[in-house]
């Protein structure tokens, strides 16, 4: 059964608080979530839903900021109503919170649009960063899924060092295309294995790393620290830091 939360008025000159839907088809785990995240002072929590059809029906209605979103539900589940909610919505993101971490399950998830992946054992304090770092625009995988996605990842670049995909054909009707001074293009951009900068760089991808915290950590630029995440990207054929974690999984 859905739950909607009577609005609230924030303090004066007080930043908007996170709005958040939570989806789970278990009442004492949607309570209990209500609870924590009702208790800071810059989240609220808009609406309960019991299962992926809610969930998705009151983040059409309500436009939270963030949808906190299990995984095994009746009627639909979590990651067809994350891939409905990505689609329609696309300024709200989804929180996966699950007790599974299996590969395809995932894999499926992230494809499907979410944000982040944590599972039910994860702190109270962990559930709140994570709320708020999908809310900035951040990534992020509980720290075993990111040694998963470590794991396969450094199969992956091995592969790709050892096994290089045969050119294709050229197309002469096809217009050349301009590229940027020092970047890879083509069968070379693929190709080419990570560098050790590129690889710590893609171990702080995979634990939600901004460009400016990973600027920090490894004491560079953050305009050096965003090409580094782009040439992993170009390497790698992914569009975004998510797509990363979904190519690696795929592999």
């Amino acid at each position: 059964m859905s739950t909607i939360a009577e609005p609230s008025a924030p303090a004066p000159h007080a930043a908007p608080r996170i709005r958040v839907l939570i989806a789970d088809d278990q009442a004492l785990i949607r309570r209990g979530m209500a609870m924590l995240l009702d208790a800071a002072l810059d989240i609220e929590v808009v609406g309960q839903a019991a299962d992926g059809i809610e969930a998705v029906e009151l983040a059409r209605r309500l436009l939270p900021d963030v949808v906190l979103m299990d995984l095994h539900m009746p009627r639909k589940g979590g990651v067809l109503a994350t891939r409905e909610i990505s689609a329609a919505l696309p300024h709200t993101r989804v929180m996966v919170l699950t007790t599974f971490d299996r590969d395809d399950l995932v894999f499926d998830a992230v494809r499907a649009g979410a944000q982040a992946y944590l599972l039910k054992d994860a702190s109270e304090e962990e559930v709140l960063d994570t709320v708020r770092a999908v809310h900035r625009g951040e990534s992020r995988l509980t720290p075993q899924i990111a040694r998963k996605v470590m794991d396969q990842f450094r199969l992956l670049a091995d592969r790709v060092a050892q096994e290089p995909p045969p050119a294709p054909a050229p197309d002469l009707r096809a217009e050349p295309q301009a590229t940027v001074p020092g970047e890879l293009s083509g069968p070379d951009a693929a190709t080419k294995p990570l560098t050790d900068r590129e690889a710590a760089v893609l171990e702080l991808i995979a634990k939600g790393y901004g460009n400016r915290q990973i600027a920090t950590a490894l004491n560079l630029a953050e305009g050096t620290a965003k090409n580094h995440v782009s040439r992993i990207m170009q390497k790698l054929h992914a569009n975004t830091r998510t797509e990363l974690a979904v190519l690696v999984l795929k592999k």
